[in-house]
């Protein structure tokens, strides 16, 4: 396969990635037709007609029936070309006062929202956890180790209550995470903002957004949230593999010190 071609081929896979960003792109458009119409810049029953079709395609999507296909990119073209098989010519007015660009930084902003969301609230649970083994288990008394050297003596209590403080560092940088990713970039086009009266206040309230973005080019070339998510979600795993060893080891015949039920090995 020559260069040109396999640029194609990575570039047109994309959709296999980005399909998972459908509800976040179909919620995004029906806030935006919203705006669009009660800014009189289409009619509340063309508003009425694209957001029928769109919560038609995220049924269709759900359901595993929607028409992927990958010749047209990405995940906002192919429901903006199932939207035109849909409603037809009126489906055109969904892309008014926007821009690709500012879409899917609106996508994975929402995206990674929702997914933070999840991690805290797993985050909360699993310190609970942590703090309800500690009391039940507050008069037992284990040998500490240093290099698997025998160092100390320490309460179990002790030791499991150190990860409560390894898992609420890392929810506070998932709540930090959180906040730089809670501003909405919708509005500001492909690079320079849109020439319509638009409301981005009205657009991020709908979509929960604290604040909307200051500067249109930052605001569709940032990607810095998604490198704080990532950043906070390996520190996250680093926490929960050095768990998962440290049970391991307690769990073998040399150490012996817990025993973990079948369901969980």
């Amino acid at each position: 396969m020559n260069k040109e071609l396999q640029m194609k081929s990575d570039y047109t896979s994309s959709i296999k990635f980005d399909n998972r960003l459908y509800k976040q792109d179909i919620f995004g458009s029906i806030a935006h037709v919203n705006m669009l119409a009660k800014q009189s810049i289409i009619s509340n029953n063309e508003a009425l007609q694209i957001i029928k079709g769109l919560e038609e395609i995220k049924i269709e999507i759900e359901s595993g029936d929607f028409p992927w296909q990958d010749e047209f990119e990405d995940i906002h073209m192919n429901i903006e070309k199932r939207l035109f098989e849909k409603i037809g010519a009126v489906a055109g007015k969904l892309h008014t006062a926007r821009s690709r660009n500012d879409q899917i930084a609106l996508d994975l902003r929402m995206y990674v929202k929702d997914v933070i969301k999840d991690a805290l609230s797993a985050l909360k649970l699993l310190r609970n956890s942590f703090i309800q083994i500690a009391e039940l288990n507050y008069k037992v008394i284990l040998p500490g180790y240093t290099h698997l050297q025998i160092a100390q003596p320490i309460l179990f209590s002790h030791h499991m209550m150190a990860y409560f403080e390894m898992f609420n560092r890392d929810y506070q940088r998932f709540i930090q995470s959180y906040e730089r990713a809670d501003i909405l970039p919708l509005g500001s086009g492909a690079l320079a903002g849109v020439p319509y009266s638009i409301d981005r206040k009205y657009v991020a309230k709908q979509l929960g957004f604290k604040s909307i973005s200051a500067n249109s080019m930052d605001a569709v070339s940032d990607r810095d949230f998604l490198l704080d998510f990532q950043s906070a979600a390996a520190i996250c795993m680093m926490h929960v593999s050095r768990l998962s060893e440290e049970l391991i080891i307690w769990s073998s015949e040399e150490f012996k010190f817990v025993e973990i039920s079948e369901d969980y090995t």
